[in-house]
């Protein structure tokens, strides 16, 4: 791989973080969290569009007065709209701590009221949609819940109305964060894991392995922590992903990378470390007209801001 070009694209906020990217109707639209920290309990989550990639300008912002709003994803639905996903999580509720939304746009620049999807204290991290189908893993964040650290597949005709396809895909240490790609009607996941107890060992990420129906899966080991996993598939059908990358036991240092992932042996080779580190990941990707575009965050320049990575996946 070859970076070909990277710019800050965004950092109005005081801390801006955790992005995804599409492109709907010839257009670039990126999305992603602004508050004022990593964990505090103030997030809202800005949408910004380009036509080129270099000019961006708001064209949305989800806000709650009784949430917390985290981790926003984008794709396009089967019927055409513009799908943005993410969670919120409740300041104050008698019976939840968290709910997996879901906002809609024809345009681009209205957007619907947010829609409920998945079950409370689940948290569906991203969609990818298959011959009109969404689908997305999702883990439990509930403490009381026996199958904390548990995930389950989630499938929807209408990114509206989500159903289990599978429950417990995967249940040993404390599975989470993952991004689900389909090679013909053959899905893979990758999946990243924190320890269970949370902090301790196994913490490795895996890689996961279903044909159709997509209720039966097989996991092999990376044997590597990592953060906001990613993958796509390159014209030349091999995996790629972009991670977070821990350079120690501990959470930091991290920066930010584009890996080559082999599914056969079970492994992944890092090849493009991007300008990154401090509080850095959650990657968006893109291949248009030969190139993979990649938005990510990261600190490393000082303030928590936004970037554009063009990369040239066959150099």
């Amino acid at each position: 791989m070859k970076l070909v070009d990277v710019q800050m694209i965004w950092d109005r906020a005081e801390h801006n973080a955790f992005t995804d990217l599409t492109r709907f109707r010839d257009r670039w639209y990126c999305v992603f969290r602004e508050s004022s920290g990593h964990t505090v309990r103030d997030g809202s989550l800005r949408v910004i569009v380009s036509d080129d990639g270099k000019e961006w300008a708001s064209t949305g912002l989800m806000t709650s007065e009784t949430s917390d709003l985290r981790d926003a994803k984008l794709s396009v639905t089967a019927s055409g709209e513009m799908m943005l996903c993410g969670l919120e999580r409740y300041l104050d509720h008698p019976h939840h701590t968290h709910q997996s939304l879901a906002w809609f746009s024809t345009d681009g620049s209205s957007w619907s009221d947010k829609h409920p999807i998945a079950d409370p204290d689940y948290w569906l991290w991203r969609v990818t949609w298959h011959r009109g189908v969404a689908y997305g893993m999702a883990y439990s964040i509930d403490d009381e819940r026996d199958n904390k650290s548990a995930i389950r597949l989630y499938h929807s005709a209408d990114g509206r109305t989500f159903e289990t396809l599978a429950d417990r895909v995967f249940d040993v240490g404390y599975p989470n964060e993952s991004s689900i790609l389909f090679s013909g009607d053959r899905a893979y996941c990758l999946l990243r894991r924190d320890g269970q107890p949370l902090h301790t060992d196994p913490k490795s990420a895996l890689l996961g392995v279903s044909e159709p129906p997509y209720t039966e899966w097989d996991w092999k080991d990376l044997g590597t922590r990592i953060g906001g996993p990613h993958i796509i598939e390159g014209p030349d059908g091999r995996l790629a992903a972009a991670l977070r990358i821990h350079e120690s036991e501990d959470w930091h240092p991290a920066h930010t990378s584009m890996c080559w992932i082999d599914p056969e042996a079970g492994s992944f080779e890092e090849v493009l470390r991007f300008p990154s580190g401090g509080d850095t990941s959650y990657a968006g990707l893109v291949l248009h007209e030969g190139l993979l575009w990649v938005s990510y965050y990261s600190s490393h320049e000082g303030k928590t801001s936004i970037y554009l990575a063009k990369v040239d996946l066959e150099a």
